[in-house]
């Protein structure tokens, strides 16, 4: 039976319930396999010995599958269905994993970057499928809050990605300051990286098991599909592509940020602390970030979401400035160590511009699922398409890490440069203050006639 056969009526009750706990649980599978990459980047700067630019090549692999991947991802969507989708979306992470396991044990960089964009299309369509779904799923004035609420879950799994990965994959000498980096060592570390991603694709296998089970449920409680929507008409709306922009930004300022944060916190101006503990440090940025969504999702009930949003690109702007202005402080000398319980840091005023970047997960806290619905709710294009549309702005995490990259090789400081990041939230603040005014619709496949 198809899933548009399925899909006659809104699930209700016990089903709809427990088709947005499966979705859940997506929105924190991805953000674990996502957050791997920062102490993976560690990893592959370390073991293949490379440059700023060639390391984040590691998040360009995965975020460009978004770029590549999403309008396929929603014309497969449209087609097929959710539950459908969601298995496939699966499918690809395993098959991912699998390749990081082959190209670990070949010492293969360019294997590594191609499993990458093997995990990360399989995302792609986890997220297309994901966003709008939990978005219809009761009102729609309360669609941010829904999706803020499903985002808090993907902060966890994100800060248990960071956490996982500095505990698993920054282990060893080779991570230790100047080591004379061996054959033994790099075989150690990158049967590290074996290990933990054969351990995330068997648990994702037997997930996949567990969705072809309640399936139906899902595909009840979604919007309904069956009819192809081509994806391209997204780009007829203003606003789908207003806020793909901001997706566009967003992402790629988060993913900068947060792909080298680990080897900010350890230089010697900074905390200058071991890799382990600056990984350890950085679980902070996506805890921050879950306690952002979760007072978020209650703060939706009371405040407008634009309003909202307007608060964090403010609060985001302002210590990305702090992280620049303070590139030149002299910190001081250690006076002792604090106990963060995730880590152990030195007493030093170093912190300052430390937490000033980790601090900055709070305020990107609901960033993205709140230009998510924003544009959802303007857009005159189908929701397919527009998620389409979304999901495939998520190419952004591809391209500002490179523009950190440059930057930084060019003055010589990864405080200068946070102005890539610091550009992105000024554009979500502009977004922010205009969407205020733009006419608002339910969100379904079918398009509307306003919202531009």
């Amino acid at each position: 039976m198809s899933d548009a056969a399925i899909a006659k009526s809104p699930a209700k009750g016990g089903g709809a319930k427990l088709a947005i706990v499966y979705v859940t649980c997506l929105f924190f599978i991805w953000a674990l396999v996502t957050n791997l990459l920062d102490p993976l980047l560690k990893t592959m700067k370390t073991v293949f010995t490379l440059t700023p630019v060639e390391a984040s090549l590691t998040g360009f692999a995965f975020f460009i599958a978004y770029g590549v991947m999403s309008m396929p991802s929603a014309a497969f969507l449209s087609k097929f269905g959710y539950a459908r989708s969601v298995m496939v979306g699966l499918g690809g992470i395993v098959l991912g994993c699998f390749i990081a396991i082959a190209a670990a044990k070949l010492h293969t960089f360019a294997l590594v970057l191609t499993a990458l964009f093997i995990m990360a299309s399989g995302i792609t369509l986890l997220q297309v499928a994901a966003n709008p779904l939990i978005a219809s799923m009761g009102r729609p004035e309360d669609s941010s809050f829904r999706l803020n609420l499903s985002q808090a879950f993907n902060s966890l799994g994100a800060a248990c990605g960071l956490w996982f990965g500095a505990n698993f994959l920054l282990k060893g000498q080779i991570f230790e300051k100047d080591i004379t980096i061996t054959d033994a060592m790099r075989e150690q570390a990158l049967g590290f990286v074996s290990n933990v991603y054969f351990v995330i694709g068997a648990g994702l296998a037997l997930f996949i098991l567990a969705i072809f089970f309640v399936r139906r449920q899902i595909t009840e409680a979604a919007p309904k599909t069956g009819h192809y929507v081509n994806p391209l008409s997204a780009l007829s709306s203003k606003w789908a592509n207003l806020g793909a922009i901001g997706i566009f930004l967003y992402v790629g300022a988060e993913v900068a940020i947060s792909l080298n944060l680990l080897l900010f916190l350890e230089e010697a101006h900074i905390l200058n602390i071991p890799a382990e503990q600056a990984g350890k440090m950085t679980t902070f940025y996506m805890v921050f970030a879950m306690i952002g969504r979760f007072a978020g999702s209650a703060l939706l009930k009371k405040f407008k979401d634009y309003w909202l949003l307007t608060a964090v690109a403010v609060g985001a702007i302002a210590l990305s400035l702090t992280v620049i202005l303070t590139k030149d402080m002299v910190p001081s000398a250690h006076t002792g160590d604090i106990n963060l319980i995730l880590a152990t840091v030195p007493m030093t005023t170093g912190l300052i511009p430390a937490f000033a970047a980790l601090l900055i997960g709070l305020f990107n806290s609901i960033m993205f699922p709140t230009i998510f619905t924003l544009t959802l709710q303007r857009s005159s294009a189908p929701a397919s398409a527009t998620s389409g549309l979304l999901c495939m702005a998520i190419v952004g995490g591809a391209f500002l890490p490179l523009a950190f990259a440059k930057i930084e090789e060019m003055t010589g400081s990864k405080s200068l440069a946070f102005i890539a990041p610091l550009v992105c939230y000024v554009y979500v603040l502009w977004f922010a203050l205009v969407s205020k005014n733009a006419p608002t619709h339910e969100i379904e496949d079918e398009g509307v006639a306003g919202g531009h």
